[in-house]
């Protein structure tokens, strides 16, 4: 891992673009150099894949950010609550989250709205706040677009006014008084529901428990 961090630092470098068979070259017989490079994550370096960046081909990755410089003595330490993500568990959180994303509940291949970008589905670290205050990384399935934000997204407002129009009259009433008020009221439940919808597996059994299911 420390030998892959200096070389995409000297040879790479931020910002550049690299191929999996430029990283394999640079270490013949090097057995798992993609899972070497992919541990650097958790010490805060910014890697991209076709995932995280769409004008990236499959087998391209960018070089964002340079993180911890692990090569230092003491600094290759993987930071406390750090989960490490094989392919088995990959598949293992993806299955127990219902296989779609669990912030905006799109489920792999499916088109976003008004686009032809197919979702990829992904695991992310969330911190968990526990009761007693103890905070925990928890794994959880996101999609792209809800990992890194509504990167390039851009405002449809002639839809928007197409859907108020097709809106019932009574709907249309209810959409009038939450634009007036500029929020929606939600229901205590629907509040609820909508945090526990976005808890990764391993939390939303604790309140499933809780529930008596």
């Amino acid at each position: 891992m420390k030998r892959v961090a200096l070389w995409l630092v000297t040879v790479v470098r931020e910002g550049e673009v690299f191929t999996k068979e430029e990283l394999r070259q640079a270490f013949p017989g090097v057995s798992q150099v993609d899972r070497r490079m992919r541990d650097l994550r958790d010490f805060g370096w910014v890697i991209h894949t076709n995932r995280e960046a769409d004008n990236l081909d499959p087998h391209e990755q960018r070089f964002v950010q340079q993180g911890i410089a692990v090569w230092e003595p003491g600094k290759a330490t993987r930071p406390r609550g750090t989960i490490a993500i094989g392919a088995g568990k990959r598949r293992e959180i993806i299955s127990g989250d219902g296989n779609m994303c669990r912030s905006c509940g799109i489920t792999p291949g499916a088109y976003y709205e008004g686009t032809h970008e197919p979702a990829q589905l992904d695991i992310a670290r969330r911190p968990v706040h526990r009761p007693g205050g103890e905070t925990v990384v928890e794994l959880v399935t996101e999609c792209q677009r809800c990992r890194l934000g509504a990167r390039d997204l851009v405002a449809d407002l002639d839809a928007v006014l197409r859907s108020v129009k097709a809106l019932p009259a009574d709907e249309r009433r209810t959409l009038a008084g939450w634009a007036d008020a500029d929020e929606r009221d939600f229901r205590s439940i629907e509040r609820v529901w909508s945090s526990y919808r976005s808890l990764p597996e391993e939390s939303r059994a604790e309140v499933r428990a809780a529930l008596g299911l």
